[in-house]
C-alpha cells in the first residue's frame, strides 16, 4: 500500500526507525562484556576473539551496498521484514552455537542482515518527507540512535552476569522478534510498485567502481575513515580497557562508552554551530587538531606519567571523539557533492569504506594494541594524523 504521510513527523515513527537502525550497534556492543567468558569456553586467543567483530563487520560493509538497491526494486517493508527476520534467526543460531566456527558463521549472517534497518530507514525518511520535516525526523532518529552504543554494553553486561553469554544473543532474538512484529504492524510501504526499479547488479557495481576509483573520493573517504578509527580503536578494545585495565565489572561498560558518545554528540553540535561562521577548511583543521591533541596527550601521559587516572583517560577519549565529529559532517557533505546525481550510491560506498576500515581496526590493529594503553593511544594518534594527511592531499582548492 502507498502511504500518505502526516504533515509532521511523529515520535512513534522516529522511534521505530531508530530501533531498526540500532540493530547493528546492539549486535556489536551487547556482547563486549561476554568476551572473557566466550574466550574461556572456546579456548580462544585475543586475536581469535576479535574475529567475532571482523566476521560481523565485513559482511555488514559489503551488504550496505545492496540493501538500498534491493529496497528500490522490491519495496521498503519487504527488505526490512526479511532482513530483520534473518537477523533474528542468525542471533538464535549464535545463542545455540556448539563451537567457535559456528559462532563466526552466524555472526557473519548477523552482519549481512543487520544493516537493512539502518540503510532502508533513511530511504523511508526521504520517501515520506522533504526539507525541514525530513531534517526534523532524521534529527529525532539520530538523537534516539545515539544512545545505543552507550546503553547496549550496559544491557549486555546485566544479561551476561544474570544468565551467561548465550543469553545476550537470546536478548538479540527478542529484540529482532519485536522489530519484526512492530514493523509488520506499523511500518508503511513508502515505495509503491509504480516507482520501483529493475535490479541491475552490473550497473550497480559499475557505478560503485566509478565512485570508488575517483581520486578525491578515495582520499576523503579514507581521511574520514582513518580519523574515525582513532575512536574505533577504543571501542574495539572496550573489553580489555574496562575489564582488564580499569578493573570494572561486566555491568560497567558505560564508563567507556559515555565519554565516546558524549564526545560524538558535543562534536556534532559544535560542528553545526560552526557552520556558516568558520570556513569548512578551517573547521577541518580545528577538528583534526583536537583529536590529534587528544591522542598526543594520551601517548605522553601513558609513556611518562602512568598510571593515568581513569577520569583523565575518559576526558582524553572524549576529546578524540569530539574532534572526529567536528570534521565528519564536512567530509560527508563534500563526498556527496562529488557526485550530485548519485548521492545515494556515494553514501553507500562511503559507508562500505568506513566499515572496512573499522573491521581492519577491530580485527587486526586492536588485538595488537589493546594489551598496552600506550600503544592504543599511539594507534589513535596515528589514525588522526593519517586522516589529516589524506585530507590535506585532497583539500587543495582555494575555495575550500
Amino acid at each position: 500500500m502507498t502511504h500518505h504521510p502526516d504533515p509532521r513527523p511523529t515520535l512513534g515513527l522516529a522511534a521505530l526507525l531508530a530501533f531498526l537502525s540500532m540493530l547493528s550497534p546492539f549486535s556489536i556492543d551487547t556482547f563486549f562484556p561476554s568476551f572473557p567468558a566466550i574466550a574461556q569456553e572456546f579456548s580462544l586467543t585475543a586475536l581469535q576473539l576479535q574475529q567475532t567483530l571482523t566476521a560481523y563487520l565485513v559482511p555488514y560493509g559489503v551488504t550496505m551496498l545492496l540493501h538500498g538497491p534491493l529496497s528500490d526494486a522490491y519495496g521498503r517493508r519487504r527488505v526490512i521484514l526479511v532482513g530483520v527476520s534473518l537477523f533474528t534467526v542468525a542471533s538464535l543460531a549464535c545463542a545455540l552455537a556448539p563451537g567457535f566456527g559456528t559462532l563466526l558463521a552466524f555472526r557473519a549472517m548477523q552482519g549481512a542482515t543487520a544493516g537493512a534497518g539502518l540503510v532502508v530507514a533513511r530511504a523511508v525518511v526521504r520517501d515520506l518527507y522533504a526539507g525541514h520535516e525530513a531534517q526534523r525526523l532524521m534529527s529525532l532518529i539520530t538523537m534516539l540512535f545515539g544512545f545505543a552504543p552507550a546503553v547496549a554494553p550496559v544491557i549486555g553486561g546485566w544479561v551476561h552476569v544474570a544468565f551467561g553469554w548465550r543469553a545476550v544473543f537470546v536478548f538479540l532474538v527478542l529484540l529482532g522478534l519485536a522489530m519484526v512484529f512492530v514493523s509488520w504492524w506499523r511500518l508503511p510501504e513508502t515505495h509503491p510498485p509504480e516507482r520501483r526499479l529493475v535490479l541491475q547488479l552490473g550497473t550497480l557495481f559499475s557505478l560503485a567502481w566509478r565512485i570508488a576509483s575517483h581520486r578525491e573520493f578515495l582520499l576523503l573517504s579514507f581521511a574520514s575513515g582513518l580519523h574515525f578509527a582513532s575512536v574505533i580503536a577504543y571501542i574495539g578494545a572496550a573489553p580489555a580497557i574496562v575489564l582488564e585495565q580499569w578493573h570494572f565489572g561486566e555491568t560497567q561498560f558505560a564508563m567507556l562508552f559515555i565519554p565516546v558518545i558524549g564526545g560524538f554528540v558535543a562534536g556534532a553540535f559544535t560542528s553545526g554551530r560552526m557552520a556558516g561562521r568558520v570556513t569548512p577548511g578551517a573547521q577541518c583543521r580545528v577538528g583534526y587538531a583536537i583529536s590529534g591533541l587528544g591522542g598526543l596527550v594520551s601517548s605522553i601521559a601513558f609513556a611518562f606519567f602512568a598510571p593515568v587516572p581513569i577520569l583523565v583517560q575518559q576526558l582524553l577519549i572524549f576529546t578524540i571523539a569530539f574532534g572526529v565529529q567536528v570534521v565528519a559532517p564536512i567530509l560527508t557533505l563534500r563526498l556527496l557533492d562529488l557526485f550530485p546525481d548519485t548521492r545515494g550510491a556515494v553514501s553507500s560506498v562511503q559507508a562500505f569504506v568506513a566499515i572496512m576500515i573499522a573491521a581492519a581496526t577491530m580485527g587486526i590493529a586492536v588485538p595488537a594494541l589493546h594489551g598496552s594503553l600506550l600503544l592504543l593511544a599511539l594507534g589513535s594518534l596515528v589514525g588522526a594524523f593519517s586522516g589529516w594527511g589524506l585530507w590535506r592531499m585532497a583539500w587543495t582548492a582555494p575555495a575550500r
